[in-house]
């Protein structure tokens, strides 16, 4: 194929004139779509790609052109009638552009932000999570668990024990995303019944380790230079392999021992797309149970996601030992020092403690010396729950060490609660409550520290929660671990929603006690939180707290009490004078105005849909009118063209209902 500048050509050559008339021809037929393409991105109201608009812009120009073609051997291009058909036609070719654009929404829905180069990059990924979504529905087929992942619900409590049995086996074939959800749901006793917290603390979070080639593959990418660069020694044989991370021993240049915490290669991606079908499937069972409404599955999974990409991110960790190590300044148990110059996202070094996990050096330990370690890490935790906030939340045998100095050390806070002022007084008030065997107090406390629902009868709560107190606290009977499930059975009852900061502290108390029954069995642990409680209780109550208290109150409140008078001489001289309004604003919030103005807007729109087609209608069916051609009346002409604007205002409507109920922008 050549190109040449003269008029002569031989069959199937081009000239260079043709080529560039062909290129122009481009922007030129896009200019003719353009004004299609601004017209229904206006009229639609969102956001449409380019290349769909323009896809669907041609559509509507082929439509009126086939159109024109037929209504041209009926008039002429000169005669006045023939404007009366170039509304129609516009109307035609817009109505076509935006039933394409529909169609094209139903079929894949655009506002994701991908474009088309995205799609395409995107079609790995969906197909990896589609042969994810077989694999864990075969999983859930073998274990016999995959009716209820589409809704059906267990009535016969007998089953619940080995439903149970069949859902930790499944979590644990899922992997380590599945694993730690197990985890997690095994800590909220207000949400699962007891036998599946009680099956689902049986998760053990141990996988085979990843060869030490690929672990240093990692720890290079993220140190940025050789390993031997940094560590004087590195044993290449891990100390503890999770699903998340692999530990490993190693000793700095500076001769200063130390333990080095690597993220196992390629997990973000394993718990990204995992994270992905959890939350899909969560959705889901919102949608089709009403249990798993019940239980608010949605927000379960939410909470889930967040908390697992922090454990994902090692500076996460850093900071949480920064934390707490700072409310456990001076308390006796040992915390790790973290190197933060060569450690992020990846890759977390510590000053290794020196000592051996709790199980297998507690045994040698005097039974006197025992009840005062156990009775430390309680005081230890309750005092980072209650005082500071700020607490690790999985105290579990594995991340205690024995020093060889006899005290007891903290491992691992990936996992590290937070607690805001008013949680913390609530947690006091309820536990307080508890101490006193008061109902009413109880309630309080409870209600403080729960998510309440808008309706709730506070009285039944009482009741119940004053039977409660009865059944486990009469004839001077210390409270029991049976009466904290049983509240989680209220609590379950009245659907009353734990947040997620409080789920963690019941969480960790949940852990801490089988911790301390292997440091010292027959622990008190309610016993001594009481008089845990008790010294917080009378520490608040000596007279130098209680000034500093009443002070700090007293500071706050200054700035209020000094323009109290100013306030009340404005509001008694307004009263006087008879000035006194009170102003209420409807719709003061600006989300409250966009909901009314959208239902109004999107009934004016019906309305006058309705209206037009009904005129398009009537004038349709009447032959009443001047003959603008044999076959058309005038009245005729003008039904056409109303019925082009109903249809137009039809499809808008069926647009933002559809973009609307998609979760997209409206």
């Amino acid at each position: 194929m050549c190109f040449d500048l003269g008029t002569d050509r031989a069959p199937g050559e081009i000239t260079l004139s043709t080529a560039l008339l062909g290129l122009l021809s481009v922007p030129v037929y896009v200019l003719m779509l353009w004004p299609l393409v601004v017209a229904s991105r206006r009229v639609l109201g969102v956001r449409i790609g380019a290349l769909r608009a323009l896809l669907g812009a041609a559509a509507g120009w082929a439509v009126a052109g086939g159109l024109a073609v037929r209504i041209a051997p009926l008039t002429r291009a000169s005669d006045p009638v023939y404007l009366g058909f170039l509304i129609p036609l516009a109307g035609c070719a817009f109505l076509a552009t935006l039933i394409f654009l529909f169609l094209a929404e139903m079929a894949v829905p655009s506002g994701g932000g991908l474009g088309l180069l995205g799609r395409l990059r995107s079609l790995r990924a969906r197909f990896a999570r589609t042969r994810r979504y077989s694999q864990i529905m075969r999983i859930a087929v073998k274990h016999g668990i995959g009716p209820y992942l589409t809704g059906r619900r267990v009535t016969d409590s007998g089953r619940h024990a080995t439903l149970a049995r069949s859902l930790r086996r499944a979590l644990e074939d899922g992997g380590a995303t599945f694993v730690k959800l197990g985890q997690v749901l095994s800590t909220r006793p207000d949400v699962l019944p007891q036998v599946f917290v009680d099956e689902l603390s049986l998760l053990q979070d141990r996988v085979a380790p990843v060869p030490f080639a690929d672990v240093e593959r990692e720890l290079e990418a993220e140190l940025g230079r050789p390993r031997a660069e940094v560590f004087a020694e590195f044993d290449p044989e891990p100390l503890g392999a999770a699903s998340i991370a692999q530990v490993y021993r190693a000793r700095l240049h500076s001769g200063e021992d130390v333990v080095v915490k690597v993220r196992r290669p390629g997990i973000d991606r394993i718990v990204e797309r995992d994270l992905d079908i959890v939350f899909r499937v969560a959705r889901s069972l919102q949608l089709r149970a009403a249990w798993a409404r019940s239980l608010g599955v949605l927000d379960l999974a939410e909470g889930f996601r967040a908390a697992l990409t922090e454990e994902l991110d090692f500076r996460v960790e850093a900071r949480n030992l920064t934390a707490v190590a700072a409310a456990e300044n001076g308390s006796g148990l040992a915390l790790p020092a973290v190197h933060a110059k060569l450690s992020g996202e990846r890759v977390l070094v510590m000053r290794r403690l020196d000592g051996v996990p709790v199980r297998e050096g507690i045994g040698d330990v005097p039974a006197e010396r025992r009840a005062v370690l156990a009775r430390g890490l309680l005081d230890s935790l309750l005092r980072q729950v209650l005082l500071h906030g700020v607490f690790h939340a999985d105290p579990h045998p594995g991340n205690v060490l024995l020093l060889a100095d006899g005290n007891l050390g903290l491992l691992d806070f990936g996992s590290v609660g937070r607690l805001d002022s008013s949680l913390r007084g609530g947690l006091a008030n309820l536990f307080a409550a508890v101490d006193r065997g008061d109902p009413e107090g109880l309630r309080d406390g409870l209600l403080e520290i729960v998510d309440r629902p808008d309706e709730i009868d506070e009285q039944r709560l009482e009741r119940a929660l004053g039977a409660l107190m009865a059944k486990h606290l009469s004839h001077g009977r210390s409270p029991d671990v049976d009466m904290f499930t049983d509240l989680f059975r209220i609590i379950a009852e009245f659907r009353l929603s734990i947040p997620p900061a409080i789920a963690a502290v019941f969480r960790a108390l949940a852990t801490v006690e089988g911790t301390l029954a292997l440091l010292s069995p027959g622990f008190d642990i309610l016993g001594e939180s009481r008089k845990f409680a008790g010294s917080v209780v009378g520490e608040r109550l000596q007279p130098e707290s209680l000034r500093g208290a009443a002070t700090d109150e007293l500071l706050a409140l200054l700035p209020v009490l000094r323009r109290l008078p100013r306030r009340v001489d404005r509001l008694t001289s307004a009263l006087e004078q008879g000035r006194l309004t009170v102003n209420v604003r409807t719709f003061a919030d600006e989300r409250d105005r966009a909901v009314v103005f959208g239902m109004l807007h999107e009934v004016l729109l019906a309305l006058t849909g309705a209206a037009t087609g009904l005129m398009a209608v009537l004038l349709l069916a009447g032959t009443g009118g001047p003959r603008v051609l044999p076959e058309l009346t005038l009245n005729q002409l003008f039904g056409y063209n109303l019925l082009v604007v109903s249809a137009l205002l039809g499809l808008r409507l069926l647009f933002v209902v559809f973009r609307a109920q998609r979760g997209g922008p409206g």
